[in-house]
């Protein structure tokens, strides 16, 4: 633990400089005011100990100062309760009274050690698991470490996997954890679009393209540029406008709808399906050359019968979550519901188990979701 002592009595620097000299695991730097701290203190320091009482800048205005980035400790040997006060108003761990032994410091700062050691691992695990994903599995985990390799580069990413395995969510972490997290995240469904409407969509239109065209529109590549273009359900593109993503994707650049220029772009794809891509090749519905472009890296979903950990992890956390949307009391979950939940095969994979649980916190009687809340036995438990 790296300390910053900010004394201005000489003695009192020195006496703790010498009584500090027996405790190996505390790095210990003073100071012999807060101005001189303030110009050499930086990232490294994980607590600091004051004095209130200095003269040109006193513990307070120096805490001021310090805006909360660090923890601080103050000691003192003439302070009003008024100060004490506002020094814990301004988040101050703990307070000492001189003259006071060097254990009694050393118990501080031992405390102030163990709450940050606490703290620290508890930002590692919800860095972990706080990634848009409501559970965690052996099985997640696998595809979470292929994607964690992948987002750093800019190499298409082809998520495969049922309906409802999250792939939309796994293209969003991407994104986030990649050098493109502050640029945008657009999402296009292609099952969504009708066939006449995708390639407007993806490139844009100028004023007068067709007869609608009454205004210019950006497409998605446009909206995009610099960040991620997620494209669901990339199977069902027709296969005119796959020749013509290929060639955005080849020469990294676009050209509405009624336009003869073209607009560069910068944009890293992430495409998803549903289907059997190999199949639709045999059958001449998608390119094989456009396929090989997508799937730079291929990401399999593991479907949720197969992240059986996660079943009651996803569950309870989205009961959690609807229960504060609706302004309802915690409900649980009883032990049969329980056993239901972990015995359905889930075909409807994390969207249908989100519907089961809403629809049941919503119908289910009293703070104890039973079984027959979950209405499993009509999806063929």
């Amino acid at each position: 633990m790296k300390i910053a002592i900010v004394e201005d009595d000489i003695n009192m620097r020195k006496s703790l400089e010498i009584s500090f000299e027996d405790f190996k695991e505390f790095e210990i730097n003073t100071f012999k005011s807060a101005t001189d701290a303030l110009k050499k203190l930086d990232d490294t320091y994980d607590l600091i100990i004051t004095d209130i009482n200095m003269p040109k800048m006193d513990g307070i205005e120096f805490i001021k100062e310090l805006n909360g980035k660090y923890e601080v400790i103050i000691m003192t040997g003439n302070a009003t309760l008024g100060r004490a006060i506002e020094s814990i108003h301004l988040g101050v761990k703990d307070f000492l009274l001189k003259p006071f032994d060097i254990d009694t410091l050393v118990e501080a700062i031992k405390r102030e050690d163990k709450i940050q050691k606490v703290q620290k691992s508890a930002k590692k695990t919800t860095k972990k698991t706080n990634t848009g994903f409501l559970g965690n599995s052996k099985a997640l985990e696998g595809a979470l470490n292929i994607a964690d390799k992948a987002c750093k580069t800019d190499a298409s990413i082809l998520l495969l996997g049922q309906s409802g395995v999250g792939k939309e969510v796994f293209a969003n972490y991407i994104h986030k954890n990649s050098p493109r997290a502050k640029k945008p995240f657009v999402a296009i469904n292609m099952a969504a679009i009708p066939d006449n409407l995708i390639e407007s969509e993806l490139f844009g239109f100028e004023k007068g393209a067709f007869t609608d065209a009454t205004e210019a529109k950006a497409g998605q590549f446009e909206i995009a540029n610099g960040g991620t273009l997620f494209l669901d359900e990339i199977g069902e593109m027709p296969i005119g406008v796959q020749a013509k993503l290929l060639r955005a994707l080849q020469e990294k650049e676009v050209r509405r709808l009624g336009s003869s220029k073209s607009i560069k772009i910068d944009v890293r794809i992430v495409s998803a399906t549903n289907a059997n891509l190999s199949d639709k090749i045999k059958e001449g519905e998608f390119r094989e050359d456009l396929y090989y472009r997508l799937n730079t890296i291929p990401l399999n979903i593991p479907p949720l019968k197969d992240r059986k950990d996660e079943i009651m992890q996803i569950a309870e956390a989205t009961l959690e979550q609807n229960c504060q949307k609706y302004d309802f009391e915690q409900k649980t979950f009883s032990d049969e519901a329980k056993d239901q939940l972990l015995a359905y095969s889930w075909p409807g994979n994390i969207r249908e188990l989100i519907s089961v649980v809403e629809r049941a916190t919503i119908l289910s009687d009293g703070n104890t979701i039973a079984a027959d809340s979950l209405h499993l036995e009509s999806r063929g438990l």
